[in-house]
């Protein structure tokens, strides 16, 4: 078995047994569900803003403990005074060490999107990102057959959530391009053994339609990158283990996009 595989397996028995402890009606009834979600297309587009969807991430598979010590009420809200177009937080507990609280946490320092990262395998997990206050959702195709990724873009769209779509290939790509889709997130790290390459995206850039939010995703390490990639065709970027492995996230950020100009 992949990580993935492992990861997908472990996630079904967790959400089986949240269901069991919160129901889906108790979900509705939480203060966030009614709010309006902020857009992640107009906060990429906006002036003032630099394109970077800033992940909060304790730990990886591939990288083991990343940043054990940060807050994440320190560390969003540099992300956000640094320009960045969003805010992502990993929810996962058995690989990445996040929490729902976690997300809980960044919605109440943030004005801007915020990404539930999450490997989602069911409308239940949906559900939970908008109860927990979370603007984004994010749809993995490696985990996904088109068919559960046509039906949980709608499920989310019925709430108000955005919806992002990570892809590694072309075939990927292709069966998933669907109006209820806003953003398509190139994946430059393998998630069967968790190599990176940014060729991915440069080689997808051209095949995802306009009318989607372009985002390339992980690797990225260097102002200058992010650079090339803009020109490439890209408007998103996410990163996340570039700032979260030093001392001082929010610094790091803040370097960061005043080096890119």
């Amino acid at each position: 078995m992949t990580i993935l595989d492992t990861i997908v397996e472990k996630k079904k028995l967790e959400v089986a047994d949240a269901k069991a402890k919160v129901t889906i009606e108790t979900l509705q009834s939480y203060p966030m569900f009614a709010r309006t979600c902020y857009s992640l297309k107009e906060s990429v587009r906006e002036r003032g803003t630099n394109g970077i969807i800033a992940e909060f991430k304790r730990a990886s598979p591939s990288k083991g403990l990343i940043n054990g010590e940060a807050s994440v009420e320190e560390v969003v809200r540099g992300y956000q005074q640094a320009g960045a177009s969003a805010v992502s937080v990993l929810t996962d507990g058995d690989f990445f060490q996040g929490s729902l609280d976690d997300l809980v946490i960044a919605r109440q320092h943030l004005s801007i999107p915020l990404l539930r990262k999450e490997f989602i395998v069911d409308t239940y997990q949906i559900a939970e990102a908008k109860a927990y206050g979370a603007d984004i959702i994010l749809l993995i195709a490696a985990c996904l057959t088109p068919k559960e990724v046509n039906d949980f873009a709608d499920y989310a769209k019925t709430l108000g959530l955005n919806v992002l779509l990570e892809v590694h290939h072309e075939e990927e790509l292709q069966q998933n391009l669907i109006e209820s889709v806003d953003a398509i997130g190139v994946n430059n790290r393998n998630l069967k053994d968790f190599t990176v390459d940014l060729q991915h995206s440069y080689d997808l850039v051209n095949k995802i339609p306009d009318r989607y939010i372009k985002v390339s995703e992980s690797g990225i390490a260097d102002p200058h990158t992010i650079n090339a990639l803009k020109a490439a065709g890209f408007n998103g970027f996410l990163i996340g283990e570039n700032f979260m492995k030093t001392n001082d996230p929010a610094a790091a950020i803040k370097e960061f996009a005043e080096t890119m100009g």
